[in-house]
C-alpha cells in the first residue's frame, strides 16, 4: 500500500528573536496568528484552515521539519511500515492542533512529519476586513536543496505517490532539478541540486501579481528593501510570477502566483534543458548567487543539524545553472 499523501501542510522554523519575526511575518506580510504560546507563534494565511507555519524560539536559526497531510490513520500506519522496511528512524510526537504526528527522517536526511488529524479553524478567505499586509493566500510548496535530485525524486514518487510536473536535465540525461506534486498543482515539493539537504524556500500562494508587488512596496516602505532577494519576475518553470524574500533569520520565503494545474489526464511532464536560461526567469534577469548557495539548516532526527553534502553544482557558473 502506497500511503496517500494529500499535500504539503506546514513547516516549523527555528527563529532567534520571536518579536522580530512577528513584525516581519504578521505586521508586514500579514500572516494571521492562530495560536501563541510561550516561545512560539502558529501562523496561517487567509485561505488556510489550519496553521501552516510555526515560528519557534531557539538559540540558532534552522528548520525543525516540513510536514505533509495524509489521508487517514491507515496511511500513517502504511508509512511506518515503509520506514521500518527501509530501516529509517521514526517516532510519534504531538503538536498543537495535531495530536498524532509521525516524525521521521527520509533517506536523504530531510526531517519530515506526517499527520492525518488536525483541528480546523474558521475560514478567513472572505473575512476581508481582517486581511492585512500583502494578502498571503495559502501554503503552496517547499523547496529542498539536495546533492541527489534524481534519488530523492524517485523515492518520493515510488513510495509516497508524488507525480512529476517539470524537470531540468542536462545533455547526458542527468536530472538537476524536479518539481513533484500530490494535489494537482505544479508542485508540493521542489528539489534543486546543491549543497544539502537544506531548505531552499517555503512558499505561499498569492491571489494575484499585484499582491506580490504590494509585498515589495511594504518592505520598501518599512525601509527593508534588503529583504527582497530576487524578483519580482516570472519563472519559465511553473510559469509562476514570484518574488523571493528573506526573513530576519535568513529563511527564504517565496511569494508565488499564476502557475497552472496538472490534474488533466493528458498532462505530461515538461522538460527543461540545463542550458536554457528561460527556465529560471522567463524575462532573462540574472539570479543572485545567494539564491543558489544559501539555504536553511535542517534539524537532524537525533538532534543537532544535518551536515550538508556538496552538490554537483560546485564550480559551475551561476549564469549556467
Amino acid at each position: 500500500m502506497i500511503p496517500n499523501t494529500i499535500r504539503i501542510a506546514h513547516a516549523v522554523f527555528h527563529v532567534t528573536d520571536l518579536e522580530r519575526s512577528r513584525q516581519f511575518y504578521v505586521d508586514l506580510l500579514g500572516l494571521n496568528v492562530l495560536h501563541e504560546t510561550d516561545g512560539a507563534l502558529y501562523l496561517r494565511a487567509n485561505e488556510d484552515r489550519e496553521w501552516t507555519l510555526k515560528l519557534e524560539l531557539a538559540p540558532e536559526a534552522g528548520v525543525k521539519h516540513v510536514a505533509y497531510r495524509m489521508g487517514t490513520d491507515d496511511d500513517l500506519t502504511a508509512l511506518t511500515a515503509l520506514l521500518d522496511a527501509q530501516g529509517l528512524p521514526w517516532r510519534w510526537e504531538s503538536e498543537l492542533d495535531r495530536p498524532r504526528l509521525l516524525r521521521f527522517q527520509d533517506p536523504f536526511g530531510v526531517p519530515v512529519a506526517a499527520y492525518a488529524e488536525s483541528v480546523k479553524h474558521p475560514w478567513l478567505l472572505q473575512e476581508y476586513h481582517r486581511h492585512r499586509g500583502a494578502g498571503l493566500q495559502r501554503i503552496d510548496h517547499v523547496n529542498v536543496m539536495t546533492p541527489d535530485v534524481a534519488g530523492t525524486m524517485g523515492w518520493y514518487m515510488q513510495h509516497l505517490g508524488f507525480r512529476l510536473s517539470e524537470y531540468t536535465e542536462d545533455e547526458h540525461g542527468r536530472i538537476w532539478a524536479a518539481w513533484i506534486q500530490r494535489r494537482g498543482s505544479v508542485h508540493d515539493l521542489a528539489l534543486t541540486n546543491g549543497s544539502g539537504p537544506r531548505l531552499h524556500h517555503f512558499a505561499y500562494w498569492m491571489p494575484d501579481m499585484q499582491s506580490i508587488i504590494r509585498a515589495c512596496d511594504i518592505l520598501a516602505g518599512a525601509r527593508l528593501p534588503e529583504h527582497i532577494e530576487r524578483g519580482p519576475g516570472r519563472h519559465g518553470v511553473s510559469n509562476a510570477f514570484f518574488v523571493y524574500i528573506r526573513d530576519p533569520d535568513g529563511h527564504r520565503i517565496e511569494l508565488y502566483t499564476n502557475d497552472y494545474l496538472t490534474v488533466d489526464p493528458d498532462f505530461e511532464p515538461i522538460r527543461w534543458s540545463l542550458d536554457d536560461p528561460r527556465r529560471q526567469t522567463l524575462w532573462g534577469a540574472r539570479t543572485p548567487r545567494s539564491w543558489f548557495e544559501e539555504g536553511s539548516l535542517l534539524e537532524a532526527y537525533a538532534g543537532g543539524w544535518v551536515t550538508p553534502q556538496a552538490g554537483d553544482l560546485v564550480g559551475i557558473p551561476v549564469n549556467v545553472i
